[in-house]
Order: C-alpha cells, then sequence, then structure tokens
C-alpha cells in the first residue's frame, strides 16, 4: 500500500505538529520513460502521469496538506473556485475530513468528469456566471469575510503538497532532469515544482505552456475573456504569476503558448502512441516540447533529458474524448460480419 505523501515528507513540509493527515494516499504516481516521444524529441523523456492520483489529477497533492492544516486549525468547512480539478479534490478531501465543502466553477465551464466528482462527494457546488478569475476573486472576499478555508493555490500549504511531486522526480530517476516541461494555468504547480527542485539543490530548465486564447503569462497582460478546449488551463490572470515568472527566469526557460489543435493532436499522439490517455490541458506540456523544442541560452549546454507532466486523467473530460475519437462500429450479430468490422 502507498505510505501517504504527508507521512513520507512530513520533516519537508510546513505543517504544525499536532495536525491531523487527511490522506487518500496520493503521490507516489508513476514516471514513465516513452521512447517514442524521446524518439520525436531527441532526448530521453518521461511523463509524470499525476492523473494516478485518487481523484485524478495532481491537485490532491497540495489538497492533502492544505485540510490536513484545515482541519488542524479547527476549520469547519472549505471553498474554493475552480475549472474542475480542483473543485474534484477540494470536495474528495473535504469529505475525507468530515468537513463541508463548496465550490464555485464557472457556468458550462467544467469537464462533466470533474463536476460529477466534486457533486458525488457531496460538495455544495455554485456555477457562476463568470470566468474562472471571477470565481477566484469572489471566494477570496467569502474567505476574508467567514471562517472557511480557501483550498486554491493562493494557500500556501497547496504549494507546499505540490513541490513533493519534484521530489519524486528526482528519487525516481536519481537525479535532477534536464528539463521538466509543464502546462501551465493558475501557475500554482509551476512554482511548486521549482520550490521542490531548489530545496533538493537542484535547478531543471522549465517550460512552461499555455493554450494561446489563455496565455497571459507569454503576453505579459492579463486575458480578459480565456478560451480554450483545455478547461484546466483555462484561467486568464493566474494567482501565482509572479513566482511563476521568477522561476522560469531563474531556471534559465521560458513559457510560450500552443494552439488548441497542437494541444489535441498531442493528446490523441499520447494515447495513440505511448498507451497515456490524460485530459487536453495535461498534452500541452508534450505539444509545447513539439512545437517549440527546448531552447537554452548561449552558453548552457542542451538538456539530455526531460519530464513531462501530465496533470489530470483523460477520463476527467470525456466528451473532449469522444468528439475527438473515431466512430464506433456498428455491426450485426454475425461472426463475419464481425470479422468483417475487424479486419477491413
Amino acid at each position: 500500500m502507498p505510505t501517504p505523501l504527508i507521512d513520507r515528507y512530513r520533516d519537508r513540509l510546513s505543517l504544525e505538529a499536532g495536525d491531523p493527515v487527511v490522506t487518500l494516499n496520493e503521490g507516489s504516481t508513476p514516471l514513465i520513460e516513452a521512447s517514442r516521444l524521446s524518439e520525436r524529441l531527441g532526448v530521453r523523456a518521461y511523463l509524470k502521469l499525476e492523473g494516478a492520483n485518487p481523484t485524478g489529477s495532481f491537485k490532491d497533492r497540495g489538497m492533502t496538506v492544505a485540510v490536513s492544516r484545515a482541519k488542524g486549525r479547527g476549520a469547519e468547512a472549505v471553498i474554493c473556485a475552480s475549472t474542475g480539478n480542483t473543485a474534484a479534490s477540494a470536495a474528495a478531501y473535504a469529505a475525507r475530513a468530515g468537513l463541508r465543502g463548496a465550490v464555485i466553477v464557472p457556468e458550462g465551464k467544467i469537464a462533466i468528469g470533474k463536476l460529477a466528482q466534486a457533486l458525488m462527494h457531496g460538495a455544495r457546488v455554485v456555477a457562476l456566471q463568470g470566468n474562472f478569475d471571477d470565481a477566484l476573486r469572489i471566494v477570496r472576499d467569502l474567505a476574508g469575510k467567514h471562517p472557511i478555508e480557501l483550498v486554491n493555490s493562493v494557500n500556501p500549504y497547496r504549494i507546499e503538497g505540490q513541490k513533493t511531486a519534484a521530489f519524486e522526480v528526482v528519487e525516481e530517476l536519481g537525479e535532477a532532469p534536464g528539463a521538466l516541461a509543464i502546462p501551465v494555468g493558475n501557475a500554482g504547480n509551476v512554482t511548486a515544482y521549482w520550490r521542490g527542485f531548489q530545496e533538493g539543490g537542484a535547478a531543471p530548465v522549465l517550460y512552461g505552456f499555455q493554450a494561446e486564447g489563455a496565455a497571459p503569462l507569454v503576453h505579459g497582460a492579463p486575458v480578459a475573456e480565456p478560451e480554450t478546449v483545455a478547461s484546466a488551463i483555462r484561467i486568464g490572470n493566474p494567482a501565482r504569476w509572479e513566482e511563476a515568472m521568477a522561476a522560469f527566469t531563474a531556471s534559465r526557460g521560458r513559457v510560450a503558448a500552443v494552439s488548441d489543435e497542437q494541444i489535441l493532436d498531442a493528446y490523441r499522439w499520447l494515447a495513440a502512441n505511448e498507451g497515456v490517455f490524460c485530459e487536453p490541458a495535461s498534452a500541452a506540456s508534450v505539444a509545447g516540447l513539439l512545437a517549440h523544442g527546448m531552447p537554452v541560452l548561449e552558453d548552457a549546454a542542451p538538456p539530455e533529458s526531460v519530464v513531462c507532466v501530465l496533470t489530470g486523467h483523460g477520463l476527467k473530460d470525456p466528451d473532449t474524448a469522444l468528439s475527438k475519437a473515431p466512430a464506433v462500429v456498428n455491426c450485426e450479430n454475425d461472426l463475419s460480419a464481425v470479422e468483417r468490422a475487424v479486419f477491413e
């Protein structure tokens, strides 16, 4: 049985001694070598499968720490704004802790799998007539007025939990990778990875990728109405903007944008060629490398290895999968008909 993330790394997390451990045995996710992707990129490429966490995304790493600290502080409820994955994770960990949960999501902008999770875990789900940035502003105001714990990535304990993914990457490879490629939405995860690497004395080059329709870090200005098929990174004003940009600069990396078409091409390619089904936003890390390569400064050696972070499982967004997949073949109840359907 996997050891809960907090038990593995408690001496490297900023929890109080008396805080309980609210866990679903998160972390310890697979890091797999991607041979076909390695061929395409010309370096050793690995995939960090964060969709193997209990609720299907990397958010569980931060949520176990944030909700454990909330429980230790005597909170009775947690709240978050979300494009989906945070909602699912917050709802699950709130249920596990015996706390009330509330999530504010942009109306009509959440993938059906994530909505189902939040509802089934018993959270109060409010569909806001606005975007994620509107929702985050409102939940911050609510948390300031009421005794309720805000568990978005502005919560420092979220970043503490998420940095453990960097610890795992180094442990599994035996050293830090030359580079890390990661999707960027609210920018908490890239901030967390950099903190984790730095605490371990490592400094891989960071490559962050945003969707073209939601690329404020690339453009240097907030996007009022972000739009992309990659709903998990459909964010126009990242909460961890400054920290993320500092991480890209310090690592000698960069942030760039990829189109929805490039994201979906990588999404399908990973499933068909590496056997890995991730949600569309996750594929931005691979799409970005395929589109932009791994540039380095003139006086730096090119990375020899790269870890692509795949932040969530493909079953989070079944509607997108079915809309992009080949059609199901209908067939008569007859051996010869099935034979034709299979082999023609």
